[in-house]
């Protein structure tokens, strides 16, 4: 019997998602959004390229949550960007509404499935998934050191006109502004990238990873980034159904780890069947401490604003 993932939000993420999941036949599909024929439509099309694929993986679309019974994974994506006047606790209160609703249906059909969620402020919608689950923190993951890492990587292979295949970039702390990349443990075919570029070319780069979003926001006009966080989810999820024991760089909730406590921050995470099976501590000099220490205190300030009535489990 295949794996079945749930994907809820059949937005350019969400789709994109199922794409790569389908195109990798990792599972069978549900796509979930409220708008009708969107999500039937999406499928169906993505349906019909699975033939030249050569791959038999199911994908159905639908308006409820029907469909999603016993999902193995359930991946969140659904939610408002940022808009020009729209304040950050105005953005969290909107999208805890929308992460909370989601969760609360996907616990009902599939209870024993493992949560990766997408939806931005991401650390703090994790916060929002997490309580309203009631699951351990085994199975509620979040979706960007993925990414955040893929960027470096990107800007540090065009830099050094170097493979992609030779870089291995590390980034921690939240999604945004206050992810703290790590030069010392990004490497190229095994060499720190601190003996390969001068400090000035990494703080570009380093700088250019954190703003990587909106660069991409900005040149499309209308719209953000989808295919590279629809990749960055689907080696989360490849990961957990081949319980491949993969570490991945994932918001986990820490429970003392890195001296922080009771947040998702993200982290070196070991990802199997069981969802997260181990966060890896390295060790850090004073100064990446306190700027991951920065970075967790910015996502306690999203989770001091998040609505009281999310914490009603589902």
């Amino acid at each position: 019997m295949r794996r079945k993932v749930t994907i809820v939000g059949a937005g350019n993420v969400g789709a994109t998602t199922a794409h790569w999941l389908a195109q990798k036949g990792l599972a069978d599909i549900v796509l979930v959004d409220i708008v009708e024929g969107v999500p039937q439509g999406k499928a169906l099309d993505l349906m019909q390229a699975l033939p030249v694929e050569k791959s038999d993986v199911s994908v159905i679309g639908a308006n409820d949550y029907s469909d999603t019974s016993d999902s193995d994974i359930a991946v969140i994506t659904a939610g408002f960007p940022r808009k020009p006047g729209m304040s950050r606790d105005d953005l969290v209160r909107m999208n805890a509404e929308i992460v909370g609703e989601a969760t609360r249906e996907i616990v009902r059909h599939s209870p024993a499935c493992i949560l990766i969620v997408v939806t931005n402020p991401l650390d703090a919608m994790c916060e929002v998934a997490r309580r309203v689950s009631d699951f351990p923190r085994e199975r509620v993951l979040g979706m960007a050191g993925v990414l955040d890492s893929a960027r470096f990587s990107t800007f540090v292979a065009k830099e050094l006109g170097v493979s992609v295949n030779n870089v291995h970039a590390f980034v921690l702390g939240g999604h945004g502004d206050q992810m703290v990349p790590l030069p010392r443990y990004s490497t190229v075919a095994g060499i720190p990238i601190t003996e390969l570029l001068d400090k000035a070319t990494i703080d570009r780069l380093v700088d250019r990873t954190a703003k990587g979003g909106g660069e991409i926001v900005n040149l499309l006009k209308s719209g953000s980034a989808y295919y590279a966080p629809a990749r960055s989810i689907s080696e989360m999820v490849d990961s957990i159904l081949n319980d491949k024991h993969q570490i991945l760089p994932c918001a986990a909730y820490l429970q003392g780890e890195y001296g922080i406590r009771d947040l998702f921050v993200g982290v070196p995470c070991q990802l199997g069947a069981i969802g997260l099976e181990k966060i890896i501590e390295i060790k850090l000099t004073p100064e990446e401490q306190a700027a991951l220490q920065k970075s967790a205190e910015a996502v306690e300030a999203l989770v001091k604003s998040l609505p009281q009535e999310v914490s009603q489990k589902a």
